[in-house]
């Protein structure tokens, strides 16, 4: 138990580390930020605090005012029960530097949506900052006047805002709304650096005499004789070819066939935009995942197999082959071996499969992985804005990325290296690496002297298969009624015909049946919203 505790330790540094290259490499998949100074000019109090220069203005870096000043911020804390962020010195020594204080209010992130959207109906007693997971794409929260427009502040002082615009156009395409105006600020995830893949247990295939597959086909093979050649060599057929957490099925396999279901929408070469789940090409993805599972090769219970469970299963040598992020192969799995040789891939990722129609790569994030806005309730809304633009500043994220100097990391011949303490996955997490309740931007370089250097170059090679996805893109308010109307009972009929299709409760002959209910519902509608929000990004792309 006590192992299996540190394991999922230390999946949620990985979880935490990479919501940075993941939720923002530096932001998912950037550039790694650059250090700004932070040496502002401010004189440095007996105390150690900084003290505000005369004549004070906000250039950007802290602190942020010279007068004695609170906010209140409602966010989700960490992924993990046993790290609080309000008490984490990363969270602490932003606020510090910014020269107020920060009152959160944080919440379990799993349950943080389902948790706010009552207080946001009700629209009453906001605090002054407001997180939220979901984007309000629809514009509900915008439309219900809850948030501030902030165009107004970041003209005034969105210093940091600014530049962030400037090395991303595409990021205030997404977050301006139809009226052209800026609600929200984003978290980020903007790199194509460790991405979900395939991963594989190299020891498996050396033993079979398997090369990575870069087929369905071969891959189908492969998991054959993992589950017939006896791979993990005990003389049992106790090993399961491929185990998979159901939210990571469609990611894993919809891009073979040229689909997006993990985000439902995609834009084709030609800029038609299409709904995953109402394709010919479904039908394809439908057919082989229940060729998969009448052999037995996708578990019988796989809607309901939990992270956990895969970890646990790596841990006994009994699961060949998974889905993941791909930091879980050199940070987690291998690690689960005894033996394990830090210089050379033990369970290692792998470049997606060539499907029928030619397609192969793997879906990336979108680049804005959560935002924040001013609440109608905020009083002083100058202030909220000025501290959300200093924690997007590269001093910021700086200091989520690698923690504090002396502490988590060290400057060794010029680079930065982590600590001992900076290596270890319990204090780490409680120190507060990546915040998830702040404006988080990963960090490749930061990722990359953590993982094995077999990981990094493997990382690196997978780049080029990455794929962005739809682009967040606010709806117009007939648009939003359209979805807000039809989009939940057509994702509930599609979630009870996907399980349905793939263990064969209900025969493929149903599926043009299947797609005349989705037409029926709506789908076509909805489809016909998407593709004029996708029209209405590519042109202020352009601007």
């Amino acid at each position: 138990m006590k192992r299996m505790l540190k394991t999922t330790a230390s999946m949620t540094l990985a979880a935490a580390l990479f919501t940075l290259v993941a939720a923002a490499c530096t932001s998912e998949g950037s550039s790694t930020p650059t250090a700004s100074s932070t040496d502002t000019g401010a004189k440095k109090t007996d105390a150690g605090t900084t003290a505000a220069p005369s004549g004070f203005n906000y250039t950007g870096t802290g602190p942020i005012t010279d007068k004695t000043g609170t906010l209140k911020i409602l966010a989700t804390n960490a992924w993990t029960n046993n790290v609080d962020l309000n008490q984490a010195p990363i969270v602490q020594e932003i606020s510090k530097r910014a020269g107020i204080t920060v009152n959160w209010e944080l919440l379990p992130p799993s349950t943080y949506q389902d948790a706010i959207s009552p207080r946001l109906a009700a629209g009453a007693d906001l605090p002054d900052v407001i997180y939220q997971l979901d984007q309000d794409q629809t514009m509900k929260n915008i439309q219900g006047g809850l948030f501030k427009p902030l165009n107004d502040y970041i003209d005034k002082y969105g210093v940091n805002i600014k530049k962030l615009f400037e090395k991303y156009p595409a990021l205030k395409a997404s977050l301006t709304t139809p009226d052209g105006k800026i609600y929200y600020l984003p978290q980020l995830a903007v790199t194509k650096n460790y991405m979900p893949t395939f991963m594989v247990n190299v020891r498996w295939l050396e033993k079979l005499g398997l090369k990575d597959p870069t087929t369905l086909e071969e891959f189908t093979d492969m998991l054959r004789k993992f589950k017939s050649d006896d791979p993990n060599g005990n003389g049992k057929k106790d090993e399961i070819p491929f185990s998979v957490a159901p939210n990571q099925l469609a990611n894993a396999f919809g891009p073979v066939f040229g689909l997006d279901l993990a985000n439902n929408f995609y834009a084709d070469k030609d800029g038609k935009v299409h709904y995953s789940y109402y394709e010919p090409n479904y039908k394809e993805y439908l057919a082989y995942l229940n060729g998969l599972y009448k052999e037995g090769l996708l578990e019988s219970d796989f809607a309901s197999v939990t992270g956990d469970q895969i970890t646990s299963k790596f841990s006994q040598n009994i699961t060949g082959a998974t889905f993941n992020f791909s930091w879980y192969t050199s940070m987690v799995y291998s690690k689960l071996f005894k033996d394990y040789d830090p210089t050379k891939p033990l369970i290692k990722g792998i470049a997606p499969f060539k499907g029928p129609h030619g397609d192969q790569f793997y879906t990336g994030r979108n680049p804005i992985t959560g935002i924040f806005g001013i609440s109608k309730n905020a009083k002083d809304p100058d202030l909220a804005f000025k501290y959300l633009d200093y924690a997007s500043s590269e001093e910021a994220k700086e200091i989520y990325v690698w923690g504090l100097k002396g502490q988590t990391y060290d400057v060794v011949d010029g680079k930065k290296q982590f600590t001992e303490k900076g290596k270890d996955n319990d204090f780490i997490q409680k120190f507060g690496i990546n915040p998830v309740n702040l404006p988080i931007e990963q960090s490749v370089d930061a990722t990359d002297v953590l993982v094995a250097p077999w990981h990094a170059k493997i990382d690196k090679e997978m780049e080029k298969y990455i794929k962005a996805p739809f682009p967040f893109v606010y709806a117009l308010k007939a648009e939003a009624d359209t979805e807000n109307t039809v989009m939940p009972d057509i994702t509930t009929y599609v979630n009870e015909m996907n399980i349905k299709f793939i263990t064969g409760k209900e025969g493929l002959d149903k599926f043009d049946s299947y797609l005349k209910t989705l037409k029926s519902m709506g789908a076509e509608d909805v489809i016909k919203g998407r593709q004029a929000q996708y029209d209405r990004y590519q042109a202020a792309g352009k601007k």
